[in-house]
């Protein structure tokens, strides 16, 4: 099957939001956890910012992007008429 260019443009905007999402969630678990001390300094909601990114913040994160990335493929496949039927 050869690939239109819509085609082409529907996965290279796909790609670019996988990528971008894939950049937080990488930051929000290593990144953070790596500078966990330094954070602490920072104070949200009477905790240290590092104890609240690894108790709570970083799964707050993750459930929005999943929100986000199921809404904004929604969008793009109704948008590149790919989107599946409701049966």
């Amino acid at each position: 099957m050869q690939l239109t260019e819509r085609h082409k443009e529907y996965w290279r905007r796909n790609m670019r939001m996988t990528t971008i999402l894939l950049v937080i969630w990488f930051v929000v678990t290593y990144v953070v956890g790596w500078y966990a001390r330094e954070l602490n300094e920072l104070v949200i909601f009477g905790f240290p910012f590092g104890f609240y990114m690894g108790a709570q913040g970083s799964l707050i994160i993750y459930v929005i992007m999943i929100f986000y990335y199921a809404i904004r493929m929604n969008k793009l496949d109704i948008e590149y008429d790919v989107a599946e039927g409701e049966g």
